[in-house]
């Protein structure tokens, strides 16, 4: 018989509804049956596509026995991470404060107020290397609280009190130098297979971003081998397109399977700003990087986008795919589906192209994964022709196997990030219809997340259906940053309208007394309101703000809104000072001002167009080559809700005319796109 998550919206939520735990969702009805019980609460936390999740569910949540002990002693409640970061955000905290890491799953016992008092991450079916089993974990904490409940009580407020008590985040007037924070971030630079540290090994997309911003030879070095290292091993999937979450390895050679859709709407935008930022003459560098924002497309568009379902909308993208799927025994492992050995290769291409491609993919006996099997990286600079017409022939048989499962519920903020990776990159290769596949997405949030007159905007949804979790603080920046990215490609003033009304409210809802943003409104459930001003694995509610604040405040002729986008960024200049490995769009946001500081501001580029068809050649050129942190609005005479950016400004003598004012100082005109240079980069 179903449980209590059987009505949730969330794909992992849902993948625990038939077992026999009695799972609560997280929320008051838990609390209020902890307090009338007198039980303490059993928090687990997780994702879909999180491999040793499924591990931990199989081994003890499918476990009638131990289902039993969990409903007997406690209140199990069951927290899909991505669809409510702000408890996941806490927890964690407690997690890594009571046991010095941290990860999923994450399982957390508080008492009936909400205080954390036990944490660990996964526990085995049996004790192993050390650590006890699950059961042997319940047992101890049961008997705790039954026989030693002052005690308990009185760690769990300790804990409680220390958390609270935790450094607060420090606001300075002072901007990074640029030259101390790029310095310091190359101390964890590996200059062989590029990227920062060893393994595991994410994609540092943040990272390169805030190293384009200024093109010096030696930040843009570390870029660009950091995205051709990673292009060519196997986190990326060569044969259908887009990255996997990280390596296991430093080298970037074998990857944790699982695909998310922030890593890939955060990696295509970084690659479409390496690209633009690699000269002509490094042609196969710059072959390989279109490659992935090509191949990367086209994984969103067929893998990613979500169906109508029952006359509701589609058009979003999906959060993840599993790292999970079935091999040839009809058993469940880790990263199949993706691996090969060269009697695989030969199978698909035959003879003389499965030699080839044994080769130029490094496919060997011994693999570099497992049972001799090996994910397929790039060697060499191989005739690009051969090399489409392999990878075609290895996707069409790779559609024979058992693909990975998909968690297709929607998520705001990272949809917001694909629309703004989406739009910059149809802008910059002239691609119109990747520019409606944003448009589509765009269209779809607005509809099923957020009620305008209701003042709702909800975080998750999933068939067309909105989720119960109000949306957080990076929703607001992330999905207003792609609203306004998609109003200047598209001339359409209302996405800025609705871009204005999200940082407003965000704003509203969020703001701090120190100028910054707390990630999400203060919980009667949770002990602390959650901060976190670090840029991990997305874009920190804070940068997201920022990043958001800056565009809307450009393309819509809202000072305040610049000015707040500053108070905002001076929380995060003692991260930037100390950390920026982990401060990637921080950092970046400060590179723009000490630019702008040295007299190379970001351009307000207006791109007046005459009617027709298509991405104009200009406009294509004005996305290309305007500095970062630059607001560019492309539409017709007269178009109108850009704060009067088009008045009196015209497609002279019928041609697309081009408008730059950086700052104070506004360019003459042109409709040459080779004299766009002088006033986009000259510095005044």
């Amino acid at each position: 018989m179903p449980n209590r998550l059987a009505e949730s919206t969330s794909p992992y939520l849902l993948q625990h509804a038939h077992q026999e735990v009695d799972w609560f969702p997280w929320g008051p009805d838990a609390f209020a049956v902890a307090r009338e019980r007198d039980l303490p609460l059993l928090v687990s936390t997780g994702y879909a596509a999180c491999h040793w999740c499924h591990v931990m569910a199989h081994e003890s949540f499918d476990d009638a026995a131990l289902a039993a002990y969990m409903n007997e002693h406690f209140v199990s409640v069951k927290v899909d991470r991505e669809e409510s970061p702000d408890v996941d955000a806490v927890l964690m905290n407690a997690t890594q404060a009571l046991t010095g890491q941290g990860g999923w799953p994450m399982t957390v016992f508080l008492t009936p107020e909400g205080q954390p008092f036990f944490a660990g991450t996964y526990f085995p079916p049996q004790p192993a290397g050390g650590q006890p089993s699950f059961l042997q974990v319940l047992e101890a904490l049961a008997g705790a609280w039954g026989e030693r409940r002052d005690e308990v009580v009185a760690s769990a407020a300790s804990i409680t009190e220390q958390l609270r008590a935790l450094q607060p985040v420090q606001a300075s007037d002072e901007v990074p130098g640029a030259r101390e924070t790029l310095e310091l971030l190359g101390k964890d630079y590996d200059m062989i297979h590029g990227g920062f540290g060893g393994a595991p090994k994410f994609p540092p997309a943040m990272v390169l971003d805030a190293l384009l911003v200024k093109g010096d030879p030696a930040s843009l070095d570390i870029a660009q081998l950091t995205c051709e290292m990673m292009a060519r091993g196997g986190l990326f999937d060569r044969v259908g397109g887009g990255f996997h979450r990280y390596a296991v390895d430093p080298g970037w050679v074998v990857p944790h399977f699982e695909k998310m859709l922030y890593d890939n709407a955060l990696l295509l935008g970084s690659y479409v700003r390496c690209w633009r930022r690699t000269a002509d003459h490094d042609g196969y560098k710059r072959e390989v990087f279109e490659h992935v924002i090509y191949s990367t497309v086209e994984w969103l568009q067929r893998e990613m986008r979500t169906e109508p379902v029952e006359g509701r909308p589609g058009g979003a993208f999906a959060a993840s795919l599993d790292a999970d799927s079935v091999d040839i025994r009809g058993m469940v492992a880790e990263g199949i589906y993706y691996v090969w050995n060269p009697e695989l290769l030969v199978d698909a291409l035959g003879e003389a192209d499965g030699a080839w491609a044994r080769q130029v993919f490094h496919v060997h006996e011994a693999g570099t994964f497992e049972h001799g099997l090996s994910t397929l990286q790039l060697h060499g600079s191989p005739d690009q022709a051969r090399l489409t017409s392999v990878l075609d022939k290895l996707r069409a048989e790779r559609e024979n196997r058992f693909a990975p499962q998909r968690d297709d519920k929607v998520v705001a903020a990272w949809n917001g990030l694909a629309i703004d990776s989406l739009v910059n990159a149809a802008m910059t290769f002239g691609e119109p219809e990747w520019l409606e596949l944003a448009r589509a997405a765009a269209e779809h949030v607005w509809a099923v997340h957020v009620d305008e007159q209701g003042d709702r905007f909800v975080r998750t949804s999933r068939d067309g259906l909105a989720g119960n979790s109000p949306a957080v603080t990076e929703d607001h920046g992330a999905l207003a940053l792609g609203l306004a990215r998609l109003a200047g490609a598209t001339g359409e003033a209302q996405w800025l309208e609705r871009a204005v009304w999200l940082v407003e409210r965000a704003d509203r809802l969020f703001s701090a007394e120190d100028g910054g943003f707390f990630d999400a409104r203060a919980s009667d459930e949770l002990f602390n309101q959650p901060r976190d001003i670090t840029d991990n694995a997305t874009p920190s509610g804070t940068s997201s703000m920022v990043a958001a604040l800056r565009l809307v405040g450009l393309m819509a002729q809202r000072t305040d809104l610049e000015a707040r986008a500053d108070r905002a960024a001076r929380t995060t200049w003692p991260l930037v000072a100390s950390q920026p490995r982990f401060a990637g769009w921080s950092l970046a946001d400060a590179l723009v001002l000490d630019e702008a500081r040295r007299g190379l501001k970001p351009a307000q580029v207006v791109v007046v167009v005459p009617e027709g068809e298509g991405i104009d050649r200009l406009a294509t050129a004005a996305w290309r080559m305007a500095p970062a942190g630059s607001a560019i609005v492309v539409g017709r005479e007269g178009t109108e809700g850009f704060g009067g950016l088009f008045d009196q400004r015209t497609a002279r003598d019928g041609r697309a005319t081009t408008y730059v004012c950086r700052g104070e100082v506004c360019f003459e005109p042109t409709s040459d796109y080779a004299e766009l240079k002088t006033p986009l980069w000259s510095r005044c």
